[in-house]
């Protein structure tokens, strides 16, 4: 190997630190001809990232080596400009993140401060903005404390006990370390009647409502418990997918409706995931099958009088092949055949259907149902 041209000490150390990183076992031997010093300046260059608070281990063997470990604090870290750039674009985009969002424009405000200029240049010159789907406006991130409690009991094996549903939402503040809010709806939480209209002339000798406390509803409700397997992000959404013990399947719980409860359960042994594919396996279940296939449950063929560059915009993950200037084959997938006979519906021209027949037998029953919807008196005028 060609030894490398001395160099001064504060970028031997630099180089040093970088092979450090690459790899988790070095040997002083290899350090030594990768950087042309000698195995005693490499003793000397250790010594001094020790002290500006790197964690380097010496390890003990045929030749003897350094391990850089993982430490109490964050020392300063070494990037090549590819790393550094995408640093920079992954924080650009948490940064639009409801629950990061705020971590991460810091983050990246001191990773542009000191990056070279020509880096900064560069990313300087990328704009974004983080643009929410409609129906994500009534949603609350997954706040990183639920984040980071989920990622340890997968870890850990342990057991999940926690509230679930529509009312709940993390909205912790994870500078306080405190458990997520639960948002929930006093009278469903706690089991109690409907709420009686008063009598007014009663009305002023009642004694004064008492509004529940969401969070002590929440709590008095018995938990949900599972065991969790992996987090997974579908569409701009953090998941948990689990073994949900109280319905003995596998499940999915949207983490932005989950808030964990203390204690956890006894520590498990994972269950095997069907089929042993997470993408594929969550991928399945949202599209209505039991997660063994990724595949669309109902899929179909049609031929559609459109040129093909007007219908692919629209086909979503379908297939679609130009028959011409006005006509195209369209193959597409649905979680059922009504489903999909609607969707196809929606391109508004002559569907001619290719197969199989109960792609046919869906439209009928669609055109029986509107053609019973266009006959019947309008709702307003009964």
């Amino acid at each position: 190997m060609v030894a490398m041209a001395p160099q001064k000490t504060s970028s031997r150390l630099l180089a040093l630190l970088s092979l450090l990183q690459a790899h988790r076992d070095r040997s002083g031997g290899d350090l030594a001809e990768r950087l042309g010093i000698t195995p005693r300046t490499v003793r000397r260059d250790i010594d001094r990232l020790r002290e500006l608070g790197y964690p380097i281990r010496a390890f003990k063997g045929p030749a003897g080596g350094y391990r850089l470990d993982a430490g109490s604090q964050l020392p300063p870290l070494l990037f090549d400009d590819g790393q550094a750039i995408a640093l920079a674009v992954a924080l650009r985009s948490a940064a639009g993140n409801g629950a990061i969002g705020e971590d991460a424009a810091r983050a990246l405000a001191t990773v542009r401060q000191v990056m070279p200029p020509r880096l900064r240049r560069r990313i300087d010159m990328l704009r974004a903005t983080a643009v929410r789907t409609p129906d994500d406006s009534d949603t609350s991130p997954a706040g990183t404390e639920v984040l980071m409690e989920l990622g340890r009991v997968i870890r850990a094996h342990e057991e999940l006990r926690f509230d679930y549903g529509q009312e709940t939402t993390a909205t912790a503040d994870p500078a306080a370390g405190a458990a997520p809010a639960v948002r929930a709806d006093p009278a469903r939480a706690a089991g109690a009647a409907p709420a009686v209209r008063a009598d007014p002339a009663r009305a002023a000798g009642a004694a004064p409502a008492v509004r529940a406390d969401p969070a002590r509803a929440a709590d008095a409700r018995p938990p949900r418990r599972a065991q969790p397997h992996h987090l997974v992000t579908w569409r701009g959404r953090w998941y948990l997918l689990a073994w949900d013990l109280d319905r003995d399947d596998w499940r999915t719980f949207r983490v932005d409706r989950l808030r964990p409860r203390t204690p956890t359960g006894p520590r498990f042994t994972p269950r095997e995931l069907p089929g042993g594919d997470v993408a594929a396996f969550v991928t399945g279940r949202f599209r209505g099958t039991d997660g063994s296939s990724a595949e669309w449950p109902c899929r179909g063929q049609v031929v559609l009088d459109l040129p093909a560059e007007a219908v692919a915009p629209y086909a979503q993950d379908g297939v679609v092949e130009e028959l011409g200037a006005e006509r195209c084959r369209l193959t597409l997938g649905s979680w059922s055949w009504t489903g999909l006979a609607a969707t196809l519906g929606h391109f508004g021209t002559a569907i001619h259907v290719v197969g199989p027949p109960q792609l046919t037998d869906a439209f009928a029953e669609l055109a029986a149902r509107y053609a019973a919807a266009a006959a019947s008196p309008s709702a307003l005028t009964q």
